[in-house]
């Protein structure tokens, strides 16, 4: 894999909910980004939990949309490459349906 402009999203996926740690996720930020602000509001709409401070979580019903919402997101040119790849630890099995935007740590 090449070399990352800022860390993958660490994440983990237990019993159908994938988990995005709550450091990794975007941060809103009034009169911020555009691009940044809709990333965090279209991310957060697909989330079954987004809270402050918890690591935000999504359901295995959302997965293909997610994919699609992060390579959409990858592929604009506005965000770190980083920012739109999920990264998971060796001993947690990437779902099959977050293969193309995951690596291992």
């Amino acid at each position: 894999m090449p070399q990352l402009s800022q860390p993958p999203m660490r994440a983990i996926a237990k019993d159908d909910i994938l988990y995005i740690h709550h450091e990794d996720v975007p941060v809103y930020k009034k009169g911020g980004s555009v691009v940044r602000n809709s990333y965090f509001w279209a991310l957060k709409s697909i989330a079954c939990g987004a809270r402050r401070g918890q690591d935000w979580e999504f359901d295995a019903e959302v997965w293909v949309a997610l994919v699609r919402m992060l390579l959409c997101f990858a592929n604009s040119g506005y965000l770190g490459d980083g920012e739109t790849i999920l990264e998971f630890t060796v001993d947690c099995p990437i779902p099959e349906p977050l293969r193309g935007i995951s690596t291992y740590l």
